[in-house]
């Protein structure tokens, strides 16, 4: 069985694979598809995202990427899927992801939606998030594959991932030094 898992990975996070991954362990076949979100503008082109995510998923044999503009459907028919693959975080993922699978039925009723839980440690992360991190400077290492991290990087002019504060030291409280034993 052919599952299509579209979206527009703008920029591709760990969240994103671990859906891949996991797919790719019920299906034959996962092709990952890039497609434009006319909403938004892009942080990289069509083919750096190609690249990006064909590194990220060089170790999974059954994973295959391209890209498409227009009814995801039809590119699946196209490639005789019978899966469309989503990946849900919160509640109004779903509200919408099932608004989308009613209307993918009524454009082909022999395709299915099959809906994958994100992991809980990815469940806060998105695209969106990770570049507004990035613009105002924060790592973004731990929410992306790191060659993903360094182009984002060097997108905003910022430092590569390596030199960044730490995320734990980030998230750690300020300690003052002591200035000797306590009184």
């Amino acid at each position: 069985m052919i599952a299509i898992y579209p979206g527009s990975f703008d920029p591709i996070t760990l969240g994103h694979l671990d859906i891949i991954t996991r797919g790719s362990r019920l299906f034959e076949r996962v092709i990952v598809v890039i497609s434009s979100n006319p909403n938004k503008a892009p942080l990289f082109t069509i083919e750096q995202r190609l690249e990006q995510i064909q590194k990220s998923v060089a170790h999974l044999a059954n994973v295959e990427i391209d890209h498409f503009e227009g009814l995801t459907v039809t590119y699946a028919r196209s490639r005789q899927a019978q899966v469309l693959l989503r990946g849900l975080r919160v509640l109004s993922d779903f509200e919408k992801e099932l608004q989308m699978a009613h209307t993918n039925k009524t454009l082909a009723e022999d395709i299915e939606t099959l809906f994958l839980a994100t992991s809980t440690e990815y469940g806060f992360l998105s695209s969106s998030l990770v570049k507004e991190i990035a613009r105002f400077g924060g790592p973004v290492d731990h929410l992306v594959p790191s060659h993903v991290a360094t182009d984002i990087c060097q997108c905003y002019a910022q430092n590569p991932p390596s030199v960044l504060t730490k995320t734990t030291e980030l998230l750690s409280p300020r300690r003052t030094p002591s200035l000797g034993p306590e009184a």
